[in-house]
């Protein structure tokens, strides 16, 4: 789980209207072609150098982000069959995020071990989550495929947009919902709320009577949805000012680890949603 990822706050170069040195000559070099001068003096000029290459590019940045989710799937597979893995992974991940969304420069390294870890983790808990709710894993997956979907499609043409105002409504949500999650943990570890199928999740098993016996798991999974769905709104914007700054080719890292941060968050929670549906609809 993750706020607006402190790997893209810290770094000017994925701020808006924030080009990296060499961009803004780069800029008056593509309106000068509009001239036949200025095509002869293209022509003239000397060979690019490092400043003119090696900028962050879309095609870039999504080839990043598939090899770090080939890396995701694969492990995945390995945690599935070995679920003793699944914690190991849980703290090894925890701790990689926390190293690569404070560093200044992108490790490759480090955010591909990140994704090792984290494919560790969902693998296991996903194996675990399908031996006791059958279906559920099959279900999260669609649905985080369709939440990404959709929301890129609305980022690309235009319909949503990250702003100020609505990313600190977003921070504030997050604090809340990271500290309920905390608490309902120390619940959850003293034997809270029942245990079983039924009451797995602590606090966010009991029903609320005034809304037909729903589970609370299933209001505050809803609430946890939309929070990853705008933190995607938030991904794509800092990529896109990312490529329009032109941002070093090596920030497409931060970007690929971005999207995997929060499409695992946005699995995980749908794979709780699915399983508190399930487990109350077995009651």
């Amino acid at each position: 789980m993750a706020l607006s990822n402190p790997a893209f706050s810290r770094n000017p170069a994925f701020k808006p209207n924030n080009p990296v040195p060499g961009a803004a000559v780069a800029t008056t070099e593509t309106n000068a072609l509009a001239t036949a001068e200025g095509i002869q003096s293209l022509y003239e000029a000397p060979a690019a150098t490092s400043t003119d290459t090696g900028r962050m590019t879309y095609e870039d940045t999504i080839v990043k982000t598939v090899l770090l989710f080939a890396v995701i799937l694969a492990t995945a597979v390995v945690g599935w069959f070995f679920p003793i893995l699944t914690l190991p992974g849980a703290i090894a991940g925890f701790v990689l995020g926390l190293v690569n969304s404070f560093k200044r420069e992108p490790s490759p390294a480090l955010i591909l071990t990140y994704g090792a870890a984290q494919g560790l983790f969902i693998g296991g808990i996903s194996g675990v989550f399908e031996s006791l709710w059958n279906g559920v894993v099959i279900q999260a997956v669609l649905a985080t495929l369709a939440v990404f979907a959709v929301t890129l499609i609305l980022f690309a043409n235009g319909k949503v947009r990250a702003s100020a105002r609505a990313t600190k409504v977003f921070l504030v949500a997050m604090v809340g919902y990271l500290l309920f999650s905390v608490v309902n943990l120390v619940i959850m570890a003293f034997g809270g709320f029942g245990a079983g199928s039924g009451g797995a999740f602590g606090a966010l098993s009991v029903p609320i009577p005034w809304l037909f016996g729903i589970p609370l798991g299933v209001i505050v999974g809803i609430v946890a949805v939309l929070l990853a769905a705008y933190s995607l709104v938030l991904d794509f914007d800092f990529i896109q000012n990312g490529v329009k700054n032109r941002a070093p080719r090596i920030m497409g890292w931060y970007g690929a680890f971005g999207l995997a941060v929060t499409l695992i968050w946005l699995y995980v929670e749908f794979l709780r949603l699915f399983a508190i549906i399930a487990g109350g609809a077995r009651n």
